[in-house]
């Protein structure tokens, strides 16, 4: 899918495709950390 987003992308130049490729790429990489998340701060207030 990340493929074929990007070879979407640099043929159409669809902003829709880019953010496609970018989703997929962010879980691609979570999935390869182990699905872990780094803590959010907390905010103070």
């Amino acid at each position: 899918m990340r493929d074929f987003s990007w070879n979407c992308f640099t043929v159409t130049g669809s902003i829709d495709a880019y953010l496609l490729y970018k989703d997929t790429t962010m879980h691609t990489s979570k999935r390869d950390q182990g699905g872990k998340r780094e803590p959010e701060a907390k905010a103070e207030g």
